[in-house]
C-alpha cells in the first residue's frame, strides 16, 4: 500500500528546504512535483521545482479530471496531478506531496489515510525575512502571503 505524505505551510516556511531533506534520506519515496501557471523564479526549471504549463493547458488538465486536487493561489493554479499517485501505488512506493493549506485540505478528503504534516515559520519577521529574499513578487502579493500565512497558522 502507498502512503501519502502531505507536507503543508504557509509560502516561505522552510517546507522545501525539508521535502528535499526528506528525499535525500528516505528511500522508495516518490515526490509529486505540482503544476502551476505561474512563471518561473530565478533558478527554477520546469519538471524539477513545478511543472509550468499555461493557463489553456492547466483548465484543459481540469477538465481530464488529471488533478488529486487544484486551486487558484494568488491568481495563479497550482495542482498534483494524479500520475503521480499511480505512478507511486505501481512502483509500491510512497508518495510525497509539497503543496498549500487548500490542496493539503483537499487530499484529506479524497485520501482520508493520507498522513498531512503543516509546517510553521519560526516567527512572522523571518517569514516575510524569507518572502522578501527570495521573492520576485510584488509588495502586494508578499503582503497576501503574509495575511494568507496569519490565517493558515490559525487554522
Amino acid at each position: 500500500m502507498t502512503n501519502v505524505f502531505i507536507i503543508s505551510a504557509p509560502s516561505g516556511s522552510g517546507k522545501s528546504t525539508l521535502v528535499e531533506g526528506a528525499r535525500a534520506r528516505v528511500p522508495d519515496l516518490d515526490f509529486s512535483v505540482s503544476y502551476t501557471t505561474r512563471k518561473p523564479r530565478g533558478h527554477e526549471q520546469n519538471g524539477r521545482e513545478y511543472c509550468f504549463v499555461s493557463r489553456g493547458e492547466f483548465e484543459e488538465m481540469i477538465r481530464r479530471d488529471a488533478f488529486l486536487e487544484h486551486a487558484d493561489v494568488f491568481g495563479n493554479y497550482y495542482g498534483t496531478a494524479r500520475r503521480f499517485l499511480r505512478d507511486a501505488q505501481e512502483k509500491k512506493h510512497d508518495l510525497l506531496l509539497d503543496i498549500d493549506v487548500q490542496g493539503a485540505a483537499q487530499i484529506k478528503c479524497a485520501l482520508p489515510d493520507a498522513v498531512s504534516i503543516f509546517i510553521l515559520p519560526p516567527n512572522r519577521e523571518i517569514l516575510e525575512k524569507r518572502l522578501r529574499n527570495r521573492s520576485l513578487d510584488a509588495e502586494e502579493v508578499i503582503q497576501r502571503r503574509l495575511v494568507t500565512a496569519r490565517r493558515e497558522i490559525e487554522n
